[in-house]
């Protein structure tokens, strides 16, 4: 009997790097292997428009460990992109160079436009929606924001990759312990401004949002003693939990958001930033609650690769 084929793919984010292997069934693309890293390759882009040199070698030491994963797991194909601090940070090729070095695949740096694409497809996989969807994924240093319908087939009608992630608008804004109200209402009104170039969702569209802001905002608030996928994804949080949580975050100093259940302490600076993101984007939609989806970039990339 033939082996499946697993193929896989690597997200090298603004805060962290996902990587999926997976395979194919008959029905469904099935993962092998997920993992999540929080490296924060994005520090410090927004001001110096450079890659940090710690951080790009936590970075590397991610990857080194997600190669030792990949050649176990037998994966016949691997593709590898940079969102956001890749796009805007300039003297990103000696990076690429060490990382082709660890990987044996060179990573691509994908546009705004593509990386909507892939997240839309990716995060509609195993998930239970139909009809209009807005598709939002709120990553370190930009928020994707796709428009489109589910129905016999997946289609698209309008995408935009807009500046405003947790990373980028912490790092702007919060200088104060915890944030006072001053700085989160500038970081909802750079949200509402980066929105009017948004395309317009459809009346009652589902809301969809991807990625470790709203997976953690979800985990905080079923208070999840370790990440569970399997209890996060096609999960439905209500913008009246997503509103009490936000405050919650706001008024909790750092040390003590570290140690809430359901939050990386590696997160638990930015968490705040990315739940007032959140908050700005269901009320433009005008969304009752958020269908909370696991999968986004690497997922579309690992839809494709087992497509071809």
């Amino acid at each position: 009997m033939t082996a499946a084929v697993r193929v896989a793919a690597i997200d090298i984010g603004t805060n962290s790097v996902l990587l999926t292997i997976a395979t194919r069934t008959e029905n469904a693309i099935v993962p092998v292997l997920e993992r999540a890293t929080i490296t924060r390759l994005g520090k410090g882009v927004d001001r110096t428009r450079r890659l940090d040199p710690e951080r790009v070698e936590a970075t590397l030491s991610c990857l080194a460990t997600y190669a030792k994963l990949i050649e176990a797991a037998g994966v016949s194909q691997l593709e590898v992109v940079g969102t956001s601090a890749m796009r805007d940070a300039h003297g990103g090729d000696d990076f690429c160079d060490r990382a082709e070095q660890l990987l044996g695949v060179r990573p691509r740096t994908i546009s705004g436009v593509e990386e909507a694409q892939l997240t839309f497809e990716g995060a509609l996989v195993a998930l239970d929606t139909t009809g209009d969807v807005v598709v939002v994924d709120i990553g370190g240093g930009s928020t994707e924001v796709i428009v489109g319908n589910v129905s016999a087939s997946v289609t698209v009608s309008g995408a935009v990759s807009l500046d405003v992630g947790s990373v980028r608008l912490f790092e702007r804004h919060i200088v104060h312990d915890p944030p006072s109200a001053q700085e989160l209402d500038a970081i909802r009104a750079d949200v509402r401004r980066a929105l009017l170039q948004a395309p317009s969702p459809a009346a009652k569209a589902t809301l969809v949002g991807v990625a470790g802001t709203v997976t953690t905002l979800l985990a905080i608030e079923l208070e999840l003693e370790s990440y569970e996928p399997l209890r996060v994804h096609n999960q439905r949080l209500s913008v009246q939990a997503l509103e009490r949580l936000a405050r919650r975050l706001a008024r909790l100093p750092l040390a003590a958001r570290r140690e809430l259940k359901g939050l990386e302490p590696e997160r638990a600076d930015v968490i705040v930033a990315g739940a007032a993101i959140l908050s700005e984007l269901a009320s433009w939609a005008g969304a009752a609650d958020v269908l909370v989806s696991d999968r986004g970039v690497r997922w579309g990339l690992v839809n494709r690769l087992l497509a071809s």
